[in-house]
């Protein structure tokens, strides 16, 4: 009974490893864009809390297609974002061994319920030893802060991570976190309607599953084996170790994925009520109603509602010019 008469592929995917849970709720941007073709200076990056799902129908514009120039209905993924406030300047520099930080500025006006350790006060010595240790730096970080009960969420601590600046060189990008620091960021100011984004999020959490649901291994034969869930084999005889390529039962979903490429359909606010009333009658399920500024992107994006995610400008993106759907209609 130990040998097999038939060879067969293996069962799911071995790309994603581990599958453990996720460290944190907090998605960890590893790889940011170091190429973006912009004149301006600014953040690379945003972050906001997930909705719900909506279908937003359009006109396809995307040419030598089938379906060049017919409406297109999108199941589409609703965003809201608040303002991001830029508490600090973080500077780094770079040798053989890696990313050294060389200094931290902070803002004056320190947020409400934020950890003892950005709550420095702002002083202009440190903005001069920052000045003159700039000539080393050689990657600029804006610190920001996003509040969940900006938009109407429970929880009052502030979610704090580093974007990083684009800009021609070290220089203007540090004058642009002077004169920002301690003001607010909205998402017009880094995105735009048409563009693509990378979306870095936590997915919904299944707990403890075994290999047919984990892996989609195939169910044994009726009365092959005791068992009719579980995997044929563990390996040979010999060496008498479990390879990690044997699928297992364990933890599945609540992992950091990252969705790529996600076109940005709308980008508008709540009381903008001339395009469409993005709430439904007793608000979205789970979320409740959106206040302030939102965005809507075709498809979807891991997690569940009111779970942070964060966007990034796109790593791999083609896009050669960036052109503003046209939207018919928003089914709520």
């Amino acid at each position: 009974m130990g040998h097999r008469k038939y060879s067969a592929p293996r069962r799911g995917s071995i790309a994603f490893r581990p599958r453990a849970r996720a460290k944190s709720l907090e998605a960890k941007i590893r790889t940011w864009p170091e190429n973006i073709s912009r004149d301006n200076v600014g953040l690379v990056g945003f972050a906001g809390f997930k909705v719900g799902q909506i279908q937003v129908m359009t006109i396809d514009d995307k040419e030598r297609t089938p379906n060049f120039g017919k409406p297109l209905m999108n199941h589409s993924t609703v965003i809201s974002l608040p303002p991001l406030k830029i508490v600090g300047i973080r500077a780094y520099s770079e040798d053989g061994y890696g990313k050294h930080a060389l200094f931290d500025v902070f803002s004056k006006d320190s947020i409400k319920d934020i950890s003892a350790k950005y709550k420095t006060k702002y002083s202009e010595d440190s903005m001069k030893k920052a000045e003159e240790k700039l000539s080393l730096a050689k990657h600029l970080m804006a610190i920001v802060a996003i509040s969940p009960d900006k938009i109407g969420l429970s929880q009052k601590t502030p979610f704090i991570y580093e974007i990083p600046i684009s800009g021609k060189d070290i220089q203007s990008k540090f004058e642009f976190l002077k004169s920002k620091l301690g003001q607010e960021i909205r998402v017009s100011d880094v995105f735009k309607q048409g563009q693509n984004i990378d979306v870095h999020g936590i997915t919904r959490g299944k707990g403890v599953e075994g290999p047919v649901t984990r892996f989609g291994v195939k169910r044994k034969q009726h009365k092959s084996r005791k068992s009719v869930r579980a995997v044929g084999t563990l390996g040979p005889i010999s060496p008498a170790v479990v390879m990690y390529t044997v699928a297992r039962q364990g933890q599945r979903g609540f992992h950091q994925r990252t969705e790529y490429n996600k076109r940005i359909l709308l980008i508008s606010n709540s009381e903008n009520t001339d395009i469409v009333n993005i709430n439904p009658a007793g608000g979205y399920k789970h979320f409740g109603m959106v206040n302030g500024d939102y965005m809507i992107v075709r498809g979807t994006i891991p997690g569940v509602p009111k779970r942070l995610v964060k966007l990034r400008h796109p790593i791999r993106s083609k896009q050669s010019k960036i052109n503003e759907p046209k939207i018919l209609e928003i089914v709520i």
